[in-house]
């Protein structure tokens, strides 16, 4: 599977589960406490780098 087909299906994936009622719910708990949400932001950034990182590794440096 493609870097790129592998980063479609991850997207729909997570779309799809952020439409489930009970997701919506766990989000809006967290969102309403100021120091559980700092938390979340901060978790959320260090997965994303770590998915760049993941990413660049798999595709390497040949990409302009």
């Amino acid at each position: 599977m493609s870097a790129i087909r592998l980063a479609v299906t991850v997207v729909g994936a997570a779309v799809s589960l952020s439409r489930n009622p009970v997701v919506r719910a766990g989000i809006h708990a967290v969102t309403s406490n100021p120091k559980t949400r700092e938390t979340a932001i901060s978790v959320t950034r260090k997965a994303a780098y770590n998915a760049g990182v993941v990413a660049r590794h798999l595709v390497g440096r040949r990409l302009p």
